[in-house]
């Protein structure tokens, strides 16, 4: 959990999106509002997604530039860039990493397609299909429902794929071992992981991100839907309450242990920052991944029952930082340039720090989950980290291995789930589909 390592939050460059049409989901429904809803507990969503700003799609329609995306606004799906990585980190996610359950290469490109049709129709706030409420009566419809009168929500939607699609127990199920980009590696075990089978992998991921929980469940309900006989859901995450800075003169959040947390993170409209660190350039690797990223997601549980019982220096002193400004020891503000020798040398914040690691830097989505209790009566509550790298190899792994192997913070912590996945270029423009230079 690298509280300062990097992460950037921006608006990428979209192209323009589609107009609706009967094969989409059709024209939008009018917008409507509802107050927020909170988590139930334990973190659990209902979900659905929702409508988009006529305006923004009268804009893209056009060709013009979309609008900034502020509160409400809809995320452009089509760009060089996947939506949901470099995106301003909105507050709710749904995670889900997916098993291919068919060997038919022609069935799981024909769900590739449909899915991503019903990506650009969901993050433009409009029904999949023919909709919940239409179409034969005598058949299922072809939307789940429960986004119907919901805006988008700023819903992003960030697909994946892992090391076992390329080759699972020494097959080549649909001929793309040779496609493997080399940094798509099986990360090596690190110092103090203790991870959950079951919890790990997945030969495909969707990263769903919206300012609603219903609306980013439902973006992951239909998808599921979609796929069912091709792909099952292998392993799932709910998370709330980003835990990552969007831009850097935002307020940063705090993590479930009460720190403001990755500070020092790539600014997401740091152009040459996002080229140098997060986006794989021309021969990086394979041609299909040029402008896609790595993405490492960890499930990191919180032994917070022991952190509330910990004096506060020594929770400061394991952060570096102060609790309630979240300065850097020896500083002010938060922002002010840390001066790492005056914090402990095991600290978090000194490890995970860019000065402390040649310059290294990675995207840090990350966000708080709490999923009921371990049985022992202590919450089952941590941070979902999500990272995302030009090469894991040169990010992600060298700084885990630092941080594993002397951090403070790990008596706090343990990393309990774990995957890999390449992520490829963005859908520029209506008729291309998610993984189409992977399969052409």
């Amino acid at each position: 959990m690298d509280a300062d390592s990097a992460q950037p939050t921006q608006q990428p460059t979209g192209q323009p999106t589609d107009q609706p049409s009967a094969q989409d989901g059709g024209g939008k429904a009018p917008l409507s509002r509802r107050a927020v809803i909170g988590w139930a507990g334990a973190g659990v969503a209902i979900g659905a997604a929702a409508m988009g700003s006529v305006a923004a799609a009268t804009m893209e329609e056009k060709g013009d530039p979309a609008p900034a995306a502020g509160a409400g606004a809809d995320i452009p799906f089509y760009g060089d860039h996947q939506s949901g990585i470099a995106t301003p980190v909105q507050d709710r996610l749904h995670f889900a990493a997916f098993d291919v359950s068919t060997t038919d290469r022609d069935a799981l490109v024909k769900m590739l397609k449909e899915w991503t049709k019903a990506a650009a129709a969901m993050t433009g706030g409009r029904e999949v299909g023919t909709g919940a409420a239409s179409g034969l009566p005598e058949a299922p419809p072809d939307d789940t429902g429960e986004a119907l009168g919901l805006p988008a929500s700023r819903l992003t939607l960030t697909v994946g794929f892992g090391p076992t699609l390329f080759e699972k127990d020494g097959v080549d199920r649909f001929g793309l071992k040779a496609k493997r980009p080399e940094g798509l590696i099986d990360l090596p075990k690190f110092p103090h992981d203790n991870l959950d089978p079951a919890r790990s992998g997945g030969d495909i991921c969707v990263q769903a991100c919206a300012d609603d929980p219903q609306v980013a469940v439902h973006a992951i309900r239909n998808l599921a839907r979609i796929g069912m006989g091709v792909v099952s859901v292998r392993w799932s995450q709910l998370g709330f309450g980003k835990t990552s800075s969007t831009t850097p003169d935002a307020q940063t959040p705090r993590n479930l242990m009460g720190f403001k947390d990755g500070t020092h993170n790539i600014a997401g409209t740091d152009a040459a920052a996002l080229a140098d660190h997060v986006w794989a350039a021309p021969g990086d690797g394979p041609e299909w991944m040029t402008g896609g990223s790595y993405l490492v997601a960890r499930r990191i549980r919180m032994h917070i029952e022991t952190w509330d019982r910990t004096p506060l220096k020594e929770q400061e002193d394991i952060f570096g930082r102060n609790k309630g400004e979240g300065a850097p020891y020896g500083k002010q503000k938060e922002r002010d340039t840390p001066d790492l020798k005056a914090m402990p040398a095991d600290s978090h914040v000194r490890l995970a720090h860019p000065d402390s690691n040649n310059g290294l830097m990675i995207l840090r989505r990350g966000f708080s989950f709490t999923d009921g209790t371990d049985g022992l009566g202590r919450l089952d509550a941590g941070l979902f980290f999500l990272a995302y790298q030009r090469d894991t190899r040169k990010a992600f792994v060298p700084l885990q291995q630092r941080l594993a192997g002397s951090d403070a913070l790990n008596e706090y912590i343990q990393h309990v789930g774990s995957a890999h996945f390449a992520c490829p270029a963005g859908v520029r423009k209506p008729g291309e589909w998610w993984g189409q230079a992977l399969f052409g």
